[in-house]
């Protein structure tokens, strides 16, 4: 009997968390079809590229919303059976509210599995794969290739190594040619940044071709680069926290650590990601308590609109905490780990009180 009802409540929760995760990966489509419309029609961002765009970034959006989705869906799908009756005549034939909950959580497993796996092997590649598209469809001169990045700057040739959060450069090479599609120098630079007004070197070889075998050769701790190579330019191959997994998120970590960036940003991130699947548990936990005291009042309506509130307020909670933790020097696991501390006192609270019939 406790597998038929594990596999009742199951596929009710499944079904109400695909509906639920529909619509909201509708509503995150439209927004993002809005963002991608800002740049339609320039260079060549056209509509096939438009719409990659915005499939590349489903998957992230998938991930983001999958706690809000699980909250939401435990709720209409146990709403479901208790207006059936179901809860009910469960409750009649003596299975306890922590049976119940313990099938949910069932489900919520593999709920868990599937967002992990979502997370670090689908969202890192399909987040690259859009902003590259975007990149190279607004600027064609501008690549991403495994040697680095390569841009073109008036007669020259940029290659960069790697765009740090700051949007510094590291590892910059600039190969200039004279008029008959010569190279006559290259200039390598350790690291480079911009100050607002134009780009200083740091740790700078310099050759210059003279002639046809002559090549001279100079170094200096530091100069300044003048060049239409913009920060904005660079900007969109900075790496971006929520595009990485959790295992690229700890080794880029230590790699910033030792550029002497600041890793705040990144380390929140890594938390979250650790403590995505503990979270959604939790909002599948908060679900619970409001059906069984609701089994004979309320209808469905009012159950989706106080699961919408709940996520609602645990994205206001989380976002806020993990902001104002990265400005009041809060540690990042403190930051990512309190709001689902928070909720779940308060579910196990609200559970308690509907064992209890209060």
């Amino acid at each position: 009997m406790y597998a038929l009802i594990d596999r009742l409540i199951a596929r009710h929760i499944l079904y109400s968390t695909l509906l639920v995760l529909n619509v909201l990966v509708a509503l995150a489509v439209f927004f993002i079809m809005i963002d991608g419309l800002k740049d339609y029609g320039k260079a060549g961002f056209g509509l096939v590229e438009l719409i990659k765009y915005v499939v590349l970034k489903q998957p992230q959006q998938v991930y983001d919303l999958s706690p809000i989705a699980t909250l939401i869906g435990t709720m209409m799908g146990l709403s479901t059976l208790a207006l059936n009756s179901e809860l009910t005549a469960m409750r009649a034939a003596g299975i306890s509210v922590a049976r119940i909950v313990g099938a949910t959580m069932k489900i919520g497993f593999v709920f868990i599995a599937v967002i992990f796996l979502l997370g670090e092997y689908v969202v890192p590649v399909s987040e690259n794969l859009a902003q590259l598209g975007r990149a190279k469809a607004l600027e064609t001169s501008l690549q991403k290739k495994s040697s680095g990045i390569w841009l073109r700057s008036g007669t020259s040739f940029v290659n960069i190594g790697e765009v740090l959060p700051d949007l510094s450069l590291l590892r910059l090479n600039v190969y200039n040619f004279d008029g008959h599609s010569r190279l006559s120098r290259q200039t390598s630079a350790r690291h480079a940044w911009h100050d607002g007004d134009r780009w200083w070197l740091e740790d700078v070889s310099e050759s210059v071709i003279v002639g046809k075998e002559a090549v001279q050769t100079r170094r200096v701790p530091k100069e300044d680069w003048l060049s239409e190579v913009t920060p904005e330019v660079v900007s969109v191959f900075a790496v971006q926290p929520g595009s990485l997994s959790i295992q690229r998120l700890h080794y880029y970590i230590g790699h910033l650590q030792q550029n002497n960036q600041d890793t705040r940003n990144f380390q929140l991130e890594f938390w979250k990601k650790i403590f995505m699947p503990l979270a959604t548990l939790v909002m599948m936990l908060l679900a619970t308590p409001f059906v069984f005291r609701q089994i004979r009042s309320g209808g469905m309506s009012h159950r989706v609109f106080i699961g919408i509130m709940l996520g609602l307020l645990f994205v206001i909670v989380d976002q806020s905490l993990g902001y104002f933790g990265l400005i009041y020097a809060l540690p990042p696991v403190a930051g990512a780990l309190l709001p689902i501390v928070m909720f779940f006192a308060l579910a196990q609270f609200l559970l308690y009180r509907a064992a209890r019939g209060l």
